[in-house]
């Protein structure tokens, strides 16, 4: 009766392994998309809107009029002006993202004054959401400066309100907070068991602990109590743009030093961009601006040693932060032509194979820079559904969206 069922289990098993959904299997993706956490009413925020700014930024995107014949605006979002430091909001969007294929959010994490800003999103939205065990996230420290750009009262001026450069005491705060506070959450986003944490302005780091050599000790202090916290180590991820700053063979930054001299300086475990808008300059078609962002991966991929995250932007423009006339991305906008570059972002993915197969998108809710992946009037959830159509459906042999083949 033993050998009856041995015979059986061995049958069905090679069954499985020559059915073609086995055989033809191809890998998972951790779909990226960036998150702005600006949505709602904060005490510190409050005072860069003119009408006082009870649901964030919100009041900018709704008020953005039309600059030019043709200029889309305002964007007007499809489920309204959600609060996203509600738990409620938060597990409508984590659905959504989460069943087309998105199933990590890199948030954007401030520290201005000494103190943490705009975190309730995460801390009261994400985090309280009864599915956030359905998505993992991870943080990006935006530690640009903070300047009047947010006000459109005096975002001409572009003065600098909070700078984004800490010292060396101010950085161990961070680095215990971000360790204490999110590394060791279920849903904390993690390559070979060590939390991700990158960082969007390295330059604005070495500012602010006084030198390159500072910033490698600094950061090797965080890797250190990443350990003592029962992890692995820290994968440092670094937002590559040309605030980068390029370090030459004596350890300094110059016009002599090299990027691959940077990451080796620096320890970075990988790369992924922001916004192609750090990459190529908005000019009015959308496939020009983008085919030029992408001229950047095949060099990439030959000059560092280290894996780089395909990064793909939705679109720019960030008119509703200004009164005067911004430029923009305005052509061939649409969910059909992101798509494109989403399945470029996969093959650049495949054909690393050893690496993570991480894709970044900016963004989930860069509503006020028009690149945004939340549902619209104009198009519905087609942004979704295109990642839908490369990231999941095509992996299942399923036909496209009908929102995305128009």
């Amino acid at each position: 009766m033993r050998k009856k069922y041995r015979h059986l289990f061995v049958v069905i098993l090679l069954g499985l392994l020559c059915n073609p959904l086995f055989a033809d299997e191809k890998p998972q993706y951790d779909v990226a998309a960036f998150y702005w956490p600006s949505l709602h009413h904060d005490a510190r925020w409050a005072p860069f809107f003119p009408g006082g700014g009870a649901d964030g930024e919100w009041e900018s995107i709704r008020n953005c009029m039309p600059k030019w014949e043709g200029h889309w605006q305002p964007r007007v979002p499809a489920w309204g002006y959600l609060h996203d430091n509600d738990p409620k909001v938060m597990e409508k969007k984590i659905d959504a993202a989460t069943s087309h294929g998105v199933n990590v959010m890199i948030y954007d994490w401030y520290w201005f004054d000494n103190q943490p800003f705009l975190e309730s999103a995460l801390n009261d939205g994400f985090l309280k959401a009864k599915n956030v065990d359905q998505m993992k996230f991870y943080l990006m420290w935006a530690n640009h400066d903070a300047n009047t750009a947010w006000d459109i009262r005096r975002s001409h001026q572009m003065e600098t309100i909070w700078p984004g450069s800490v010292d060396f005491p101010t950085f161990k705060t961070v680095v215990a907070r971000v360790i204490e506070k999110y590394f060791s959450h279920p849903s904390y986003y993690k390559i070979d068991g060590k939390p991700v944490f990158s960082i969007y302005d390295i330059n604005n780091l070495v500012k602010g602990l006084g030198g390159v050599q500072q910033a490698v000790a600094a950061l090797d202090y965080f890797r250190a109590e990443v350990k003592k916290a029962g992890f692995p180590d820290l994968h440092f991820q670094m937002i590559y743009w040309a605030q980068v700053p390029k370090i030459d063979d004596s350890g300094f930054a110059s016009n002599k030093g090299t990027a691959a001299n940077t990451i080796k300086t620096f320890k970075v475990d990988s790369l992924t961009n922001y916004q192609f808008v750090h990459l190529a300059p908005p000019i009015p078609d959308y496939n020009q601006w983008a085919d030029k962002a992408l001229a950047n991966w095949p060099n990439w991929s030959k000059q560092f040693d280290i894996p780089y995250f395909p990064h793909v932007s939705i679109g720019w423009d960030n008119n509703a932060r200004f009164v005067g006339k911004r430029g923009a991305v305005t052509e061939n906008v649409n969910p059909q032509t992101f798509k494109k570059y989403l399945l470029k972002a996969k093959a650049y993915a495949d054909a690393h194979p050893d690496e993570t197969n991480l894709i970044t998108i900016n963004a989930w809710n860069e509503w006020v820079e028009g690149s945004y992946l939340e549902p619209d009037e104009r198009f519905g959830m087609g942004y979704l559904e295109a990642v839908k159509d490369v990231f999941v459906t095509q992996q299942n042999g399923v036909e496209p969206s009908d929102a995305v083949k128009r």
